[in-house]
């Protein structure tokens, strides 16, 4: 009974799970299709040193034809509003201006394409706040803030636009201010634009941000980071796999309809664990194998599965642009030397690695 009842909730006959709490745009969307050859096959990339064009080639044995390059700006702590741009020395090569041109030059050698996504990172995190939680008690702190990020993102804009990169994400995981202040996002959204003309994105944490944020008519993608909880079954069967999928894929198409824009996984991930299903946003030491249970065991199957049901399930909706695996390394980093039986997110060497490169094959003419 499991496939007829996904036929039936994917045709789009169910009600969404939830709606955002927003007015639509004024006139009614165009239905979204992204041809399966237009989709974003990505990877994000991780370069902590110098790399080489040569390190490219394994992206295009596996098909990979866009990676995410990840710069960070430092602010102290959620309710500071100072941001720190570092652009060189201080931070890993990869992350630097010059890592960041070369690595784009040298992805392009490869017809690989860049979707460029500065983070913010908090320096503390007291009570658990991360930069989900970015708050200030008053207006002066608010327009501290916004002034701080504008010439942070406008940095990066005018850097993209110089090294024509094909594609910018304008914030990551911002949800206090993604939510709270979305007249200033429109605004900012104005200012990207007037010195950046590629394609530009939001990325939403999977948990609520994606359906609450309301700007997404002025953005080219609805960015999600898709870590959804799929089973807390360990290990999870396919089945179950797809089962959990379904009401998540509700409200992603339902968000994606309302503003008639596609969807763009900006991060999808899963570790090689048994338990990677489960809360596939954690980090091998944070998840349930630090507790000591069953779930710490390594278990490549089930990542290869998480995988596989992601392309079988999510991948061919018309309206999902593309998605980007967490994470890719050069081939002779630590983690990849590493080998296969680790828990991390890397599928490099794992069937996940198999999987990905099945599926991102251009479809037959």
């Amino acid at each position: 009974m499991l496939k007829p009842l996904i036929l039936l909730l994917l045709c789009g006959l169910g009600a969404p799970a939830s709606t955002p709490a927003s007015a639509p745009p004024s006139a009614k969307p165009e239905p979204v299709h992204v041809s399966p050859d237009q989709k974003q096959r990505g990877v994000s990339w991780v370069a902590g040193r110098e790399i080489t064009p040569a390190h490219m080639k394994p992206l295009v044995a596996a098909n990979v034809e866009w990676i995410v390059q990840t710069p960070f700006g430092w602010q102290r702590r959620y309710d500071s509003p100072e941001i720190s741009l570092i652009t060189s020395g201080r931070v890993f090569w990869g992350e630097t201006d010059e890592g960041l041109r070369r690595t784009t030059e040298y992805a392009r050698q490869h017809g690989i394409k860049t979707l460029l996504k500065p983070h913010l990172w908090l320096r503390e995190k007291p009570d658990g706040k991360w930069r989900a939680d970015i708050d200030f008690a008053d207006e002066a702190g608010w327009r501290e803030w916004f002034g701080q990020y504008r010439a942070f993102i406008l940095h990066y804009a005018k850097f993209a636009q110089e090294h024509r990169i094909e594609a910018l994400c304008i914030g990551t995981e911002l949800r206090n201010p993604a939510t709270k202040r979305p007249g200033e996002w429109r605004k900012l959204i104005v200012d990207i634009r007037a010195v950046y003309d590629g394609k530009l994105t939001y990325a939403a944490n999977w948990w609520k941000e994606f359906e609450e944020v309301t700007f997404w008519d002025a953005l080219d993608f609805i960015g999600v980071q898709g870590y959804f909880p799929l089973s807390d079954s360990i290990p999870p069967t396919s089945a179950e796999l797809e089962q959990g999928w379904l009401p998540h894929l509700l409200a992603l198409e339902a968000v994606s309809r309302r503003y008639g824009k596609p969807v763009l996984f900006t991060e999808q991930g899963y570790r090689s664990t048994r338990d990677a299903a489960v809360r596939p946003w954690e980090w091998p030491e944070h998840g349930i194998g630090a507790r000591g249970s069953k779930g710490s065991v390594v278990d490549l199957e089930v990542q290869a599965d998480c995988y596989e049901t992601f392309f079988r399930v999510v991948w061919k909706q018309p309206w999902v642009a593309g998605v980007y695996w967490w994470k890719w390394f050069p081939t002779d980093s630590v983690i990849t030397n590493r080998g296969a039986e680790n828990p991390t997110f890397s599928p490099q060497g794992k069937p996940a690695q198999d999987v990905l490169t099945r599926w991102y094959a251009r479809p037959a003419p």
